[in-house]
């Protein structure tokens, strides 16, 4: 791994060193997509002093002309050279910023600002950090526009395949590769389920490094393809009929460094702590459910039958369930965990931790009480079983999600009312565009026969 600066002194001694050309500043709109401008190194001094003013009122979620002033600060900490760029010469580094606005206070629509307010909360709760550890899946496909409008496959491989079948294990490589120059610590790899499906799972860590992560994860993985002349995609559930991708996040939270989840006297070796924090996302879930669910399709992949939950339950093996805790091995209480099961990986990570985060710890400060957990297959259950125990459901679409989260007092605080006010009225937007559009399946199915 390379060494990790903390500082802009040690930035300006990695960039001397390696012969650092240009530095790209990264940083994120409130739909998760990343946007970067570059500067020459030279400017570094003037950037760490006070920032690099652009214009915001482009950016999706940020303020209107009249306010668009903005003032992206580097955090010296999230510096990496940029291993597909040249490395010997005229390398190119990034840095994640930090958006500001004139006079230096947080800008309120920054998503890393709204998940950084997050932690704040947990620590003022008196947790030292919230980790997370989320499984990142995303399919190769030939192209990123089909002919014929179906997405060509690479492989016809499953879970494990490591033979032929799996055609994407080179690029895969290339890829782990790739990450572990820029600092991200890969814990293993593996094809997935679905034909030309993958995971690559990076050791969990705090959540806005986590985040920071999660973005440079997804360019890497898109920037390698590129070079193969494929095209990666993290959308939720390209194929009909097969799994969709999905984001398993793993999270804990510490508490004088150690294990807050974990007690040795409970059956389940879970705290009131961890109890209450499952509780807390359980019952929120349906209100957060656009900040882990974001877009029109996330609702084609959170439906029964393809390993995706969408019941809202926890259980220790059961994959049905929302929230899974895995089982306690004897020596291991760090690794005491709650796995959230719903999140899929083209959310924004930022905005999507913070709400997990949340919804844990309203249930944490107010006390709630976690259900037995549900050992049995929620899939097997009919609608009046489920109804009987007690058992809601995720929303079945985007813009049923968006009108629940519109009502949603933890999401407004979550969100701050800025963002609040901009996320709610861009998803009724997209849900509103997709609802008028005529699918091929109605034509198909109902232009003969009406």
């Amino acid at each position: 791994m390379p060494e990790q600066p903390t500082s802009a002194a040690d930035v300006a001694r990695i960039v001397e060193e390696r012969n650092v050309r240009f530095v790209r500043l990264w940083f994120t709109d409130v739909l998760g997509q990343l946007k970067s401008f570059s500067i020459n190194a030279a400017e570094l001094e003037d950037a760490f002093e006070g920032g690099m003013g652009f214009d915001g009122s482009s950016i999706t979620g940020f303020n209107p002309i009249e306010e668009s002033d903005m003032i992206a600060m580097p955090d010296p900490s999230t510096f990496a050279l940029i291993p597909w760029r040249p490395e010997e010469e005229n390398a190119v580094a990034r840095m994640f910023c930090d958006i500001k606005v004139p006079g230096g206070e947080p800008y309120e629509g920054d998503p890393r600002w709204i998940l950084r307010r997050a932690l704040k909360r947990a620590e003022e709760l008196g947790f030292d950090a919230y980790n997370v550890g989320p499984e990142l899946e995303y399919f190769y496909f030939r192209s990123a526009k089909p002919e014929d409008g179906v997405p060509e496959v690479l492989d016809e491989g499953g879970y494990f395949d490591l033979t032929t079948l799996d055609a994407g294990s080179d690029v895969r490589r290339e890829t782990v590769l790739a990450l572990e120059k820029m600092g991200i610590h890969v814990e293993y790899t593996h094809h997935e389920v679905g034909p030309s499906q993958h995971e690559v799972d990076m050791r969990y860590k705090d959540a806005l490094a986590m985040a920071d992560d999660c973005m440079t994860y997804r360019i890497v993985v898109k920037e390698y393809a590129m070079k193969y002349g494929w095209h990666a995609t993290f959308m939720p559930k390209p194929l009909f009929g097969e799994n969709g991708s999905g984001m398993h996040v793993h999270q804990s939270l510490t508490k004088a460094g150690k294990n807050a989840f974990y007690d040795a006297d409970d059956q389940f070796f879970l705290s009131p702590t961890a109890k209450a924090f499952i509780a807390g996302q359980l019952k929120h879930a349906r209100e957060i459910s656009p900040l882990f669910a974001q877009w029109v399709n996330s609702y084609k992949r959170l439906v029964p039958g393809y390993e995706a939950p969408v019941y809202l339950a926890w259980s220790r093996r059961n994959r049905s369930a929302l929230i899974r805790v895995p089982l306690y091995h004897p020596g291991k209480e760090g690794a005491t965990r709650a796995e959230l099961r719903c999140p899929d990986p083209a959310c924004n990570p930022y905005l999507c931790f913070a709400g997990m985060l949340q919804a844990g710890l309203e249930g944490i400060e107010k006390g709630y009480e976690l259900p037995e957990p549900m050992e049995q297959n929620l899939y097997h259950l009919s609608t009046e079983e489920r109804s009987q125990q007690g058992i809601e459901q995720l929303p079945a679409t985007l813009g049923e999600a968006v009108e629940v989260a519109a009502e949603s007092e933890l999401v407004l605080r979550t969100l701050g009312e800025h963002t609040f006010r901009r996320f709610v009225e861009i998803k009724r937007q997209e849900w509103d565009e997709y609802r008028v559009q005529v699918t091929p399946y109605e034509i198909e199915n109902f232009l003969p026969v009406l």
